[in-house]
């Protein structure tokens, strides 16, 4: 039985302690946040034995083998350097960090102690993407040359934008593509390999709040492919639960096209022939098809296997790389190479 805690009692946290209580051989031994109130819900709601409002006295009484850090980017360098300290293993949620130097950091004190860090990247981990790449992985459309991805999300545009959930979105400098977009570069690479090149033009569209909501972005690959992200979180999806896929991707190859639409469906068209339907099979429970259960689940799995996490820190530094040439290419009116 591997025991852990948790450090961040915010809106996401509910996803997070939920798939906990669903994952085989781990338990929370406690929880910990600066509101008490939260604390206190948070044990009463999912049975957690103990509650702290100081994380280092909760890492010190608890001795963990791991901890899920669930609060604001801000924060996550300190609670890095704090898990490190006592030799406790970290799952941290994204942004991972407010800089690439805070980032590199992390990972320059990583390399030099045995504590194993997972980014809680939990986009790749939606039953589609896991499908599609498998999809991808039989050469069902042949070589992949295009991505094409769509987000509409409709939560901000009105004046109190991101309402009761996240109301500090309204306040954030860098907002689409520092919060949200940073899922779809992960995305893009876990689907296309390297990104070598970006071209960004970002607007902010609701003018009640600070930072961008709206992103058009060019991707070029190592591999010759291309993609294109075309998102916003102003204008509104027609469907029910925008939040489930978090938008339509179409993959174009040599052989066809996969599209995924907003319900969860994945539809195949080879060259010449009519979209069908591909059959298989996801739950529309926790969030976005129970992607943080299936997130934790794999953090679990490797700590136990010893074997390294898809979002190792030293791999997941290329999307914040990439994320900072899309800041610097929106802000240069160019393309921007990465190197």
């Amino acid at each position: 039985m591997l025991k852990g805690v948790c450090i961040g009692l915010g809106y996401f946290s509910k996803f997070h302690l939920e798939a906990w209580n669903r994952i085989s051989g781990v338990e929370i031994t406690a929880v910990c946040d600066v509101d008490e109130l939260k604390v206190k819900n948070a044990v009463l709601q999912y049975k957690i034995p103990h509650k702290y409002i100081s994380v280092e006295q909760m890492l010190i009484q608890e001795q963990p083998d791991f901890i899920d850090i669930i609060t604001p980017p801000e924060t996550h360098l300190d609670l890095v350097l704090l898990a490190i300290k006592y030799n406790v293993h970290i799952i941290c949620q994204k942004p991972l960090a407010p800089s690439l130097k805070e980032a590199n950091k992390m990972l320059k004190v990583l390399k030099k102690s045995s504590v194993r860090m997972m980014v809680h990247e939990n986009f790749r981990f939606q039953p589609w993407h896991r499908e599609i790449k498998e999809l991808l992985r039989k050469d069902t459309i042949g070589e992949l040359y295009a991505i094409n991805s769509r987000m509409r999300m409709g939560d901000g545009w009105q004046p109190n934008a991101y309402m009761d959930r996240q109301p500090y979105f309204r306040e954030m400098k860098k907002l689409l593509m520092y919060e949200t977009g940073i899922h779809f570069i992960d995305l893009f690479s876990y689907y296309a390999g390297k990104i070598t090149k970006v071209y960004a033009r970002l607007k902010r569209l609701n003018t009640a709040i600070k930072g961008e909501d709206f992103s058009w972005v060019q991707f070029d690959f190592e591999n010759g492919a291309v993609g294109f992200l075309d998102a916003n979180r102003y204008n509104e999806s027609t469907n029910k639960n925008p939040r489930l896929t978090f938008g339509t991707i179409l993959f174009e190859g040599s052989k066809g096209s996969i599209r995924l639409y907003e319900d969860g469906i994945i539809c195949t068209q080879l060259l010449g022939e009519k979209e069908q339907q591909h059959d298989y099979e996801f739950k529309d429970q926790n969030f976005a098809g129970d992607c943080v259960y299936f997130t934790q689940k794999h953090f679990i799995d490797c700590l136990i296997n010893k074997v390294p996490f898809e979002t190792e820190v030293s791999t997941y530094l290329s999307n914040l790389i990439v994320l900072d040439r899309i800041y610097e290419s929106h802000q240069k009116k160019i393309p921007i190479q990465i190197s």
